[in-house]
């Protein structure tokens, strides 16, 4: 189905001449787009300690940025900008915004970061790692991308949609109060990965054995790294062994877990929906499941409903009905909510 927000393009369409590839440029993508939040309610979140947030101020040609939770109100009348990231984990609007582009496997999504600026705000050209939608709310910001040696401009309204994909040189600046919605992805490094997953293998009971040397003998080169301690430490990691299994069960696990700051809250809302809270992550790989960190496998019989749950965020109340205990426990640690409506 061609879609008004990738620019008259179907999704599919969209991820072969565009996804990591080039940049995209859409007018009036999202026309009816209303306001995710105001300044006051974006400051507020800057004082939040469970808020990743910064300011960046510009002086000359220098950006200086400072990161929160602020105690004062963001002020200044130019040059600077607000950042508040994981907007869509406090804000149903912006969580609404993120669910937009869900064609993308929830495993890439990472988050909506909002930025106001004054007039000259911005925080200067630079180049991200990851793939980004910036999505112009209220006032407009004039953009430069670098692209195949040649500098292109787009003046953004409200409304208006910027793809960018990774690697890009980019420089965005404010020329009135605006708003921008950032919908960022996530793409983990091989190097986090393979740390985060020694840990993991360690955690689950790495073999730690100890070196030893009991026929040591006196030697005249006290700086040389002795033969043996060689040979045992490459024995040590020559041990390391893992199967598919682990590394779908590390990667579930990895992919789902809360950032250190997010805390979940339970409610007492009722209701015939169960409904992901905006800070769950639920995924799924054949019959293994994860959530917030945790795996979890399931009968045969209550799997389809719960890659319901997983792929639409919501689902009637009856469909998980013989897991009756687990969704008691999620529903007790926040991790979901009880409402009404059809989901």
């Amino acid at each position: 189905m061609k879609s008004r927000l990738l620019g008259g393009m179907t999704a599919r369409e969209f991820l072969r001449r565009h996804w990591q590839k080039r940049p995209l440029f859409v007018r009036a993508a999202l026309p009816q787009l209303a306001p995710l939040l105001d300044a006051r309610a974006l400051a507020a979140l800057s004082r939040r300690d469970d808020v990743e947030s910064r300011i960046v101020r510009r002086r000359d040609r220098k950006w200086e940025t400072t990161h929160g939770p602020f105690p004062k109100p963001f002020s200044g009348k130019r040059n600077a900008t607000l950042l508040v990231s994981g907007v869509n984990l406090h804000v149903a609007a912006a969580d609404r915004l993120l669910q937009r582009f869900d064609f993308l496997p929830q495993a890439r999504l990472d988050d909506v970061m909002v930025s106001y600026a004054t007039p000259g705000g911005g925080v200067g050209p630079h180049v991200d790692s990851y793939d980004v939608f910036l999505i112009q709310g209220r006032g407009r910001r004039r953009w430069r991308v670098w692209f195949r040696r040649k500098i292109f401009e787009y003046l953004a309204k409200p409304g208006d949609l910027l793809y960018l994909p990774p690697g890009l040189k980019h420089d965005g600046v404010a020329l009135e109060p605006c708003f921008t919605y950032s919908v960022g992805f996530r793409a983990p490094r091989g190097a986090e990965l393979g740390a985060a997953f020694l840990d993991f293998l360690h955690e689950r009971g790495l073999r730690d054995a100890a070196y030893r040397d009991p026929r040591l003998a006196p030697t005249r080169h006290s700086g040389a790294i002795p033969g043996e301690m060689v040979s045992f430490a490459r024995t040590a990691l020559e041990n390391i062994r893992w199967s598919r299994a682990d590394v779908l069960g590390f990667l579930g696990a990895y992919l789902t877990m809360p950032k250190a700051h997010i805390v979940f809250a339970s409610t007492n809302r009722k209701g015939a929906w169960i409904r992901l809270d905006g800070k769950t992550q639920l995924l799924y790989r054949g019959a293994q499941f994860f959530i917030n960190g945790e795996a979890f496998g399931l009968p045969a019989r209550d799997r389809a409903a719960m890659r319901e749950l997983a792929d639409r965020r919501a689902i009637a109340g009856p469909r998980l009905a013989r897991q009756s205990r687990l969704i008691a426990k999620w529903r007790q640690a926040g991790y979901i909510h009880r409402e009404k409506g059809d989901g």
